[in-house]
């Protein structure tokens, strides 16, 4: 069960909240519309129940707020607006992400694009999808955890009717199999014909809380719809006959040649037309709808002339006394409705408008489950669902659901690393990145070398002096900003909205190590691959190998590694790529100058004896040859580029941990 309790957004400014006091609840094994028009406060509701938004107020999955929850994605799947991914990722490269993330195995990706119907698109780009695949894309997102609960914002927006009833079939099967169902809408037909209970929101604050069947009989009305360009006279004539023949007809102008006319049908007013010359432009049954009126803030008087609206979900009557709208019957003093006739002055009660039935459901339903089963229990097998395809939906072939995943309650260390190697590896960026710094490296070196004036070291890293760091470190720097940037352009791990990326410890870990692998491997593909341009072009003699080569490879990749990281921890802390960029490039043009002047003048003490004074110091025994290895270390690290980057990543990581890891936000 989900149960929201006095949600309260916080206010922008002098605006009244968004949400106000906000209380319901949306029961296991049904559908719950949560209704309301546009600027009502639905999504933002949506929100605060996912903790993406500030405010007041508590909301229980199944007796658990969200953030006591271990396994996020296996309680509650969401679908907020579009599909957050990168527009150049596949289909399958999004799940399987995804299924990384929630610690799923990788199969459940395909699983869920048969089951949405995304087979054949499996290998599409997220770019090219139409809105109604996206639509599905996103469904099976939600679904990858085997989740209880389904938050859905809008989800049927921009659907044809194919799309949409396979949605709600779909939808009608998770709760039918004991899950609970929450999605948000802004036509109240809709709410009627595919949920069992509805909440109607109005102002961000709750204005009815109804079964599906009491909905549909306060809040629709059936009604005739008629377009005329006499519409005046056809009103004052339906009336008068309707007054005549002692029956309870409403006749409503909405503006131009339209009008509506409640407790009639369509024979009758075309007949009535016809007798008295009339030209029609449309007649046709419709279903109205009563909307309520926003209920007006605390400590605010209603609009003059009107009273609250009820609770039932009724149309509010205006007061007595008040001139009704332009185009409409003025209202009889009784309080009836306006346009209504009156009851005769015989004492018999005028005859009640007909009650509409609730809507016929989607023809893809299941079977009731058993009330004893617990939702944790194995689905089912076997149960029709609706498939896309050109055939009717009463001949759909059926097709199952995919098996209840495992709980496990023990985390796998590998999970956020998965997860950030399908990152890294699903969309060509980071690919494109390492070729261009391969082929700027070899031209550069093949450059530098005719010279001959450039150091063996610079030359292999292809550095020249002009540049503020080589080609290879600058992609290493650009790959790490990328890492989180990408995060917070495309927010994959939670549901909507930039800034919502979660930043747990072991998310930035993973990220660290695959950042600082991929620099190294980088770092040594560039001077191999330099070495190798140079020998080609100038002779095998041309680059002598450095006798002090490990220092150099070390000072090579802890200055790839560094700017990685810089790159990495700035684009998370201020959450954009080109945080992260200038953060890398600020190393060696801001920050390295300011280390290099405090380093000047002779220094009184040196590092010699370092290695020995560490053995000392330690446990264990190492080799000998590790003293070098730590000299080199040493010397790399007391180089003003090699502090500055020290300097640099101690104090993002310190920014980052400050910034990100105090907020309740889950891995």
């Amino acid at each position: 069960m989900l149960q929201a309790i006095g949600l309260t957004s916080t206010p922008r400014r002098d605006r009244p909240p968004a949400v106000d006091d906000l209380t319901f609840e949306a029961r296991p094994g049904g559908v719950t519309a949560l209704l309301g028009a546009a600027g009502s406060g639905k999504t933002t509701a949506l929100r605060m129940m996912l903790e993406l938004e500030p405010g007041r107020g508590v909301t229980y999955f199944r007796g658990r707020p969200l953030h006591r929850i271990a396994h996020p994605a296996r309680e509650v799947g969401v679908l907020l607006g579009d599909v957050p991914g990168h527009p150049a990722r596949t289909c399958r490269g999004q799940l399987r992400m995804l299924c990384a993330a929630a610690g799923v195995p990788a199969s459940r990706a395909d699983a869920m694009l048969d089951i949405v119907g995304l087979t054949g698109l499996r290998d599409e780009r997220l770019g090219t999808l139409s809105l109604g695949m996206e639509r599905r894309l996103g469904l099976a997102a939600a679904l990858l955890g085997d989740p209880h609960t389904l938050l859905l914002d809008a989800p049927a927006t921009g659907l044809s009717p194919r799309e949409n009833s396979w949605l709600f079939g779909l939808l009608r099967a998770h709760a039918d199999h004991g899950g609970t169902v929450l999605y948000t809408t802004d036509d109240p037909k809709e709410a009627a014909r595919t949920a069992d209970h509805v909440v109607t929101i109005s102002g961000g604050r709750l204005v009815a809380d109804q079964e599906a069947a009491v909905f549909a009989r306060t809040r629709l009305r059936p009604r005739v719809a008629v377009r005329t360009p006499h519409a005046a006279r056809l009103a004052a004539l339906v009336s008068r006959e309707a007054r005549a023949a002692q029956r309870s007809v409403e006749v409503v102008a909405e503006g131009g040649n339209r009008l509506c006319v409640y407790g009639s049908d369509c024979a009758e007013i075309g007949e009535t037309a016809f007798r008295h010359g009339v030209l029609l432009h449309r007649l046709a049954d419709e279903i109205g709808d009563a909307a309520p009126e926003a209920a007006p803030a605390p400590g605010t008087a209603p609009a003059p002339g009107t009273v609250p609206a009820s609770a039932d979900g009724t149309a509010p009557v205006p007061a007595p006394g008040t001139a009704p709208a332009p185009g409409t019957a003025p209202a009889p003093a009784d309080g009836t409705a306006p346009g209504t006739v009156p009851a005769p002055a015989d004492g018999t009660a005028p005859a009640p408008a007909p009650v509409p039935p609730p809507a016929p459901r989607p023809t893809a339903t299941v079977p009731r489950p058993d009330p004893q089963r617990s939702p944790q229990q194995p689905h089912p097998q076997g149960f029709p669902l609706p498939r896309p395809g050109p055939q009717t939906q009463a001949h759909q072939p059926p097709h199952p659901l995919p098996p209840p995943l495992a709980v496990r309650t023990v985390r796998s260390p590998l999970r956020p690393i998965r997860y950030e190697l399908c990152r890294l590896l699903g969309v060509p960026t980071a690919r494109a990145i390492a070729a261009a710094a391969l082929v700027t490296s070899a031209v550069l070196t093949a450059f530098l070398a005719r010279s001959g004036s450039t150091p063996p070291p610079a030359l292999l890293a292809a550095w020249p002096a002009l540049l503020p760091l080589p080609p290879a470190v600058l992609a290493a720097g650009l790959l790490g900003a990328l890492s989180f940037g990408d995060e917070y352009r495309y927010p994959v791990l939670a549901t909507g909205g930039a800034g919502t990326v979660p930043r747990r410890l072991g998310l930035l870990l993973a990220k660290l190590a695959v950042t600082a692998v991929t620099a190294v491997l980088l770092a040594l593909l560039v001077p191999l691959a330099d070495l190798a341009v140079l020998r080609l072009l100038y002779g095998g003699e041309a680059i002598p190998v450095p006798g002090n080569w490990p220092g150099l490879c070390a000072g090579w990749a802890g200055l790839s590694v560094g700017c990685a990281w810089a790159g990495l921890l700035a684009a998370g802390v201020f959450r954009a790529t080109l945080a992260g960029v200038a953060a890398v490039l600020a190393v060696p043009v801001v920050v390295a100058p300011l280390v290099r002047k405090a380093l000047e003048g002779p220094s009184a003490r040196s590092l010699t004896g370092l290695p020995a004074r560490l053995r000392e110091l330690s446990w264990t025994q190492w080799p000998f040859e590790a003293d070098g290895w730590l000299l080199a270390v040493a010397r790399v690290v007391a180089q003003p580029v090699g502090t500055a980057l020290v300097l640099s990543v101690t104090a993002l990581t310190c920014a980052y941990l400050f910034t990100g890891l105090r907020r309740r936000a889950r891995w």
